[in-house]
């Protein structure tokens, strides 16, 4: 996750005990000042180990090994897990968000691995510069993490708000913003979804992925198992209106 995000998962730590803050103190003294990692740049990876207490053990040192090779240091277990919390809480402390004048949403993306990094840059680069343009108050707030990893790319998630306290039309802009977003991921070799899928939202940027003929092979399929089009309604080939009605 970058630095934003670990900043996020920090401050939403449970509250710890007067001893506990302490040994925090002391941990970030370490990083900060013996390690010399900078407190607004530094980033954190949450890794997930599987398998036999023996194959586990194989696993962690060849890890930790290249970690180290590459100036990286363990940040241990505790930290693993409030990684996780944040991924947990995120819908919850959306929502929370909404009651204090917040619109938040996530969205994500996969992509050669090659391109993970100048695509994450180039995405928030270009929805700070969109909300500017289209006279948003304060800059957007953007973070992003890569979730999962493949031998060929990675999937690239985002999380997204704005303040819509003093802004006209905000569900607008806010649309306008994530909009920007996808195009800069397209033309940064992203894909129009990992795993949230095309639905309704991602429709229009169907037919630029997989091509006309794409899009209307997909079309045929729909028409031959789904003909009344009970399924899917509207969504990915903005085919709208069954014709019959559901029984339920």
């Amino acid at each position: 996750m970058d630095n934003d995000q670990l900043k996020f998962g920090l401050a939403i730590k449970p509250e710890k005990t007067m001893f506990e803050s302490l040994v925090d103190k002391v941990k970030q003294v370490y990083v900060t000042k013996l390690r010399g990692f900078k407190e607004h740049k530094m980033t954190l990876c949450t890794l997930v180990f599987e398998g036999t207490s023996e194959e586990v053990s194989i696993i962690e040192r060849e890890v930790y090994a290249e970690a180290a090779r590459n100036g990286g240091i363990p940040a241990g277990e505790n930290n693993g897990k409030n990684g996780y919390l944040l991924t947990f809480s995120i819908a919850y402390l959306r929502d929370l968000a909404m009651n204090f004048g917040w619109l938040a949403e996530s969205f994500e993306t996969s992509v050669p691995w090659d391109r993970v990094v100048d695509l994450i840059n180039n995405v928030k680069q270009r929805m700070v510069i969109t909300a500017k343009e289209i006279g948003l108050l304060k800059p957007p707030y953007v973070t992003a993490r890569v979730t999962q990893a493949y031998d060929s790319g990675a999937c690239c998630y985002f999380y997204f708000a704005i303040c819509s306290k003093g802004v006209e039309d905000p569900l607008e802009k806010y649309i306008t913003i994530e909009q920007s977003a996808r195009n800069e991921i397209l033309s940064n070799g992203g894909s129009i979804s990992h795993h949230h899928g095309v639905g309704k939202v991602r429709k229009q940027y169907l037919e630029s992925t997989i091509s006309s003929v794409g899009k209307e092979a997909l079309l045929s399929i729909k028409q031959h198992l789904d003909p009344a089009n009970i399924f899917g309604n509207g969504n990915i080939l903005g085919i709208v209106g069954p014709t019959t009605k559901s029984k339920l």
